[in-house]
């Protein structure tokens, strides 16, 4: 039997492209919610065909959230919005101006 997404109207799926996007350019406190729905469920492996580069895409945003909070560049949340319904959520963190970051250097750095 196969497994939907616990958020079946993804209306939007951010991409890792826009979520490090965002990061270089957003100002300390803000936020954005990279998920929604249970990303545990949601990011697990499923024989689902057409559900296959939603998953994909999902980890890796993940995978670029937890990156970017082992940075220091944000801090990573969850709300609670129901059962089984969460909201993931990714703060950006106070840069101090020895702190500014190049996140082509950071992505050129991690690929290496």
């Amino acid at each position: 039997m196969s497994r939907q997404f616990s958020n079946p109207s993804l209306v939007r799926q951010l991409s890792d492209a826009a979520f490090c996007a965002w990061i270089a350019q957003a100002q300390p406190g803000a936020r954005i919610e990279y998920h929604r729905g249970v990303l545990a469920l949601d990011a697990s492996v499923d024989s689902n065909e057409s559900a296959t580069s939603q998953r994909r895409q999902l980890n890796r945003v993940a995978h670029r959230a937890r990156w970017a909070a082992q940075q220091g560049l944000v801090h990573l949340l969850q709300r609670r919005l129901g059962p089984d319904s969460f909201s993931y959520l990714a703060v950006i963190r106070p840069r101090s101006s020895e702190a500014v970051v190049s996140m082509s250097k950071l992505l050129l750095k991690e690929a290496a």
